[in-house]
């Protein structure tokens, strides 16, 4: 306890040196934040990779639902405190002066902080993006292309690490996380992601898979949760904290809780499922039209731009009970769309298109 003390009023060093020296890159480090956050995985990084490529697109997902929920049990057993009310609360700092650390609206997550969710889902998806990258140069075989491809290696695995720590110390600079919260969550998720590097089955996982994959990690998580709960230990200690000690009620969001996530990437996952297991998908994204750039161009716009509308979508939080139903719905409706009902509707048309044409 004396021990993790002295590192958390270490870690608030570090926060307010990064709040005084490096307020000039306030809106950058706001912007890396929102890089790291793990939903731009479905609605940005997964429409991309899925069109260009349907190994990686998978992966992906996968890899984002797997870390996301062993994010979640580490944090539901390492009982992680966050530097904006840690500071509040901690007993260290001698007639009560606590230092003072400032909040943005980002900052007020309500789960436990470590790991890092954002560093953690960052660095096992970029993992994958970099490492697919890869892999399409290790095979060039002649000199000329080898030192090409040290130097792709190179400079990708670079912007690997910038990004990185760019969002790492985004994420400490919000006073969200201490920096030991997001090392562990960068280096937890590359983990993940190279466990998947070597679990090829699930490109060719059946809907059933799909869903008891989805009731294993659902069950578990809940039943952890409802096990410790009596032995009298609440894991949702962290949102009473949360909503003491957030500068701004406005900025406690019902979608950062533990469960929102969880039932989320549940959704994600089980739209991904039901998706490539669909006739649509097999008509279009396994036919002729599959192979062809303006198929895969038209598919990836639409996507991004389809998916851009579910953010207008509100889901009503007056019910948590209502508002995870609704979120997983959501959450499963995205995935769908992008690899089901977009590729087939571009597929219909060009389809169409050529009939005229003949």
């Amino acid at each position: 306890s004396i021990k993790m003390d002295l590192l958390h009023s270490n870690g608030v060093l570090i926060i307010q040196h990064l709040q005084r020296d490096y307020r000039a890159y306030q809106d950058f480090l706001n912007f890396m934040s929102h890089v790291g956050d793990p939903r731009n995985i479905f609605s940005i990084y997964f429409p991309l990779w899925f069109q260009l490529n349907q190994v990686v697109g998978t992966k992906m997902i996968w890899v984002a639902v797997i870390g996301d929920w062993f994010n979640l049990i580490f944090k539901w057993i390492l009982f992680g405190h966050r530097p904006y009310w840690w500071v509040q609360e901690t007993m260290i700092y001698p007639n009560q002066s606590s230092p003072c650390l400032e909040q943005f609206p980002i900052t007020c997550e309500t789960g436990p902080g470590s790991p890092s969710g954002h560093a953690m889902g960052s660095s096992c998806v970029w993992y994958v993006m970099v490492t697919a990258a890869l892999s399409y140069t290790v095979r060039w075989k002649d000199k000329s292309a080898v030192t090409l491809h040290r130097l792709t290696w190179s400079f990708l695995w670079s912007i690997f690490w910038i990004i990185q720590i760019s969002v790492c110390i985004s994420r400490v600079f919000i006073a969200t996380h201490f920096p030991h919260q997001v090392v562990l969550g960068v280096f937890a998720g590359i983990l993940v992601a190279e466990a998947f590097e070597h679990t090829p089955a699930i490109q060719t996982a059946s809907l059933r898979v799909y869903i008891k994959t989805n009731l294993f990690l659902f069950i578990f998580a809940l039943g952890f949760y409802l096990s410790l709960k009596l032995l009298d230990i609440d894991l949702l200690w962290s949102v009473p904290k949360a909503k003491k000690w957030c500068a701004n009620p406005d900025w406690i969001n019902i979608d950062t809780t533990p469960f929102a996530g969880l039932v989320r990437n549940l959704g994600a996952l089980f739209g991904l499922g039901l998706g490539i297991n669909s006739e649509m998908f097999i008509t279009s994204c396994k036919g002729k039209n599959s192979c062809k750039i303006s198929f895969r161009i038209l598919c990836i716009a639409a996507s991004l731009a389809t998916l851009q509308l579910y953010n207008f979508v509100k889901i009503p939080t007056h019910t948590e009970y209502l508002f995870y139903i609704l979120s997983f719905c959501k959450s499963a409706a995205m995935p769908l769309t992008v690899v089901a009902l977009v590729p087939y509707c571009v597929h219909s048309l060009m389809r169409t298109t050529e009939k005229k044409l003949n």
